[in-house]
C-alpha cells in the first residue's frame, strides 16, 4: 500500500534528524545527576510540566488545526486562510496570557516566571514552525529542524552546566535561546511572510478551527494533568528531591514516547489522508498490529538491558529511580498506544472524544495517587499513571468503534507473559536471570517484528 510506505519513510526521515541528539541527549544523564542535586532537577522538571500545561490554554492548540486544515488545502489563498488565522490569534494569545502569569508569579512570589514565560514562548514558536512545517509536507526540513533544536539545546547545556556553573538557570536558558532561534529559522524557511497577513484573516476559517482545536484542550490539559498532579502530590507528600528521582527515572520510559513521537508525527498526516478511502479499515488495522507489536519490543527490552546500564548513567541519590522504571514503562506504552486512536479520531475531525476519554483518566489518575501516597510512597502516582493509561486506552479503543474496530493481536498473551518475566528478573537483580531475559528479550522481539525486520532486510538486499 503506497500509503504504508509513505508513512514509513516520513517515520524514518524524523527519526533521522531526532535519534541522534535524543541518544546524546541521554547519555548526558551522568552531567545532569553529578552536577545538578535532585530538588534542582526536580524544579526545572516542575516548570517544564507547568509549561506544557499551559502551551494548549495560550494557543487553543490551533498549530494543531493548522497542521490538520493545511493537509486539505491545496491552493497558496487555503493556505495563506491557515496560517494566518493560527499566527494572528497565537500572538495577541501569548501576550494576554504572558500579562496574567507575569501578575500571578509576582503574587505568589514565583522566582521563575519570567523563564516560564520565556520558556512557553519558546515551546509556542517550536510547535507553530513544527506544525507549519509537517503541514506542508515538508517532513526533511522538518527533521533538521528537530536534530538542530536538539544539538543546540545539548551544547548550551554542557557549556552553561559543566563551564559556567549556572546550575539550575542552565536548563532554562539552554532551551529557550536553542528552540527560539531555531524556530525562527524554520518560520524563515517555509516563507512564512508568504502565508500570513491581516488581510487574509477570514474570522470564518478561525471559527472553523477553534471548533477543531477547541476540544483537544481540555484533552490537552488532562493529558498534561496527569504529570503534573503526579509532580504537585511528589513535591506535597514526599518533597522536591523524590520529584528529582522521579524525573531521572521517567527518562528512560522516554525512550518509548521518543520511538512514538517519530511515528505519530507522521501518522496524523497518512490517517487524516486515507479516511475517505475504500481500503482505510485494512490500513488502520495493519498498523495498529504492527505498531503494537514494535513498542511492546522496545518495553520489553528497555527494561531487559537497563539493568546493564542503569549504574553507569545514574549517579548519587538519584539510583532509586531504578525500582520505579518497570511500571513506567508499561504506563507509557498503554499511553502510546492509545494516542494511536487519537490520531484516527483527528482525522475524523471528532476530537471531542479524546477530552472526555483524557479527563476520565485524569480522574483516575488522582483517585489512586491521593489515596495511596501515604502508604506506597513514590509508587502511588506511578501506579496511578500506570492506571489511568491503562483506562484510557480501553475506553478509547471502545469508543473508536464508531468508525473501526480494531483487531485483536494473536501474540497478546504471550507478549505479557515475556512482559512479566523480564520484569521479575529486572527486580531480582539476578545477574545470572537477567542475562537470560535480554536472551529472551531480544528473540521475542525479533520475532514479534519479523515482518518489519524482513522489509527492512530486503530494502538493504535491493540497494546493494
Amino acid at each position: 500500500m503506497n500509503q504504508k510506505r509513505e508513512l514509513i519513510k516520513n517515520t524514518l526521515i524524523i527519526s533521522i534528524g531526532k535519534f541522534s541528539t535524543q541518544i546524546v541527549s541521554f547519555l548526558l544523564l551522568p552531567l545532569y545527576t553529578s552536577l545538578l542535586t535532585t530538588s534542582e532537577y526536580g524544579e526545572y522538571d516542575l516548570l517544564n510540566t507547568i509549561s506544557i500545561f499551559l502551551i494548549p490554554c495560550v494557543t487553543l492548540l490551533m498549530e494543531e488545526g493548522m497542521f490538520r486544515f493545511l493537509i486539505d488545502s491545496d491552493t497558496d489563498a487555503l493556505k495563506s486562510k491557515v496560517f494566518s488565522a493560527t499566527i494572528i490569534f497565537s500572538i495577541f494569545s501569548f501576550l494576554a496570557w504572558s500579562i496574567v502569569l507575569f501578575v500571578v508569579g509576582k503574587i505568589i512570589n514565583y522566582p521563575y516566571i519570567i523563564y516560564l514565560i520565556f520558556y512557553i514562548l519558546a515551546s509556542l514558536l517550536s510547535a507553530l514552525a513544527g506544525s507549519a512545517a509537517r503541514g506542508l509536507s515538508r517532513f526533511k526540513l522538518y527533521s533538521v529542524f528537530c536534530f538542530l533544536s536538539s544539538f543546540f539545546t545539548i551544547i548550551l547545556n554542557i557549556v552553561f552546566i559543566a563551564y559556567l556553573k549556572l546550575g539550575l538557570i542552565s536548563l532554562f536558558l539552554s532551551y529557550i535561546i536553542a528552540n527560539s532561534l531555531v524556530s525562527i529559522w524554520l518560520l524563515l524557511k517555509i516563507k512564512i511572510y508568504k502565508y500570513a497577513n491581516f488581510k487574509n484573516l477570514d474570522k470564518k476559517k478561525v471559527k472553523e478551527m477553534i471548533k477543531y482545536s477547541l476540544p483537544l484542550v481540555p484533552n490537552s490539559i488532562s493529558w498534561n494533568a496527569i504529570a503534573l498532579t503526579d509532580r504537585l502530590v511528589i513535591i506535597n507528600f514526599l518533597g522536591e528531591g523524590k520529584n528529582g528521582v522521579y524525573s531521572v527515572g521517567n527518562r528512560f520510559p522516554t525512550i518509548i514516547n521518543t520511538c512514538y513521537s517519530y511515528f505519530n508525527l507522521s501518522w496524523k498526516e497518512s490517517a487524516s489522508k486515507v479516511v475517505k478511502k475504500a481500503d482505510k479499515d485494512d490500513f488502520y488495522n495493519s498498523v495498529f498490529i504492527e505498531l503494537k507489536h514494535f513498542l511492546m519490543s522496545i518495553s520489553i527490552l528497555i527494561i531487559a538491558f537497563l539493568p546493564f546500564i542503569f549504574n553507569i548513567l545514574i549517579k548519587n541519590d538519584y539510583r532509586e529511580a531504578y525500582y520505579y522504571i518497570p511500571l513506567m514503562v508499561i504506563a507509557v506504552y498503554f499511553s502510546n498506544m492509545s494516542n494511536f486512536c487519537s490520531g484516527i479520531f483527528s482525522a475524523y475531525k471528532d476530537t471531542k472524544i479524546l477530552a472526555k476519554t483524557t479527563i476520565v483518566a485524569t480522574i483516575v489518575n488522582l483517585c489512586v495517587g491521593f489515596s495511596l501516597i501515604k502508604y506506597l510512597g513514590l509508587y502511588a502516582p506511578i501506579l496511578g499513571t500506570l492506571t489511568a493509561y491503562i483506562v484510557i486506552y480501553f475506553y478509547r479503543n471502545y469508543k473508536l468503534r464508531k468508525y473501526i474496530v480494531l483487531k485483536k493481536d494473536n501474540y497478546l498473551f504471550l507478549s505479557m507473559l515475556v512482559l512479566v518475566s523480564v520484569t521479575a528478573c529486572y527486580y531480582s537483580k539476578n545477574i545470572f536471570l537477567i542475562i537470560m531475559s535480554s536472551l529472551i528479550a531480544l528473540i521475542y522481539s525479533c520475532y514479534l517484528n519479523k515482518s518489519f525486520i524482513k522489509l527492512i532486510f530486503k530494502k538493504i538486499w535491493r540497494k546493494q
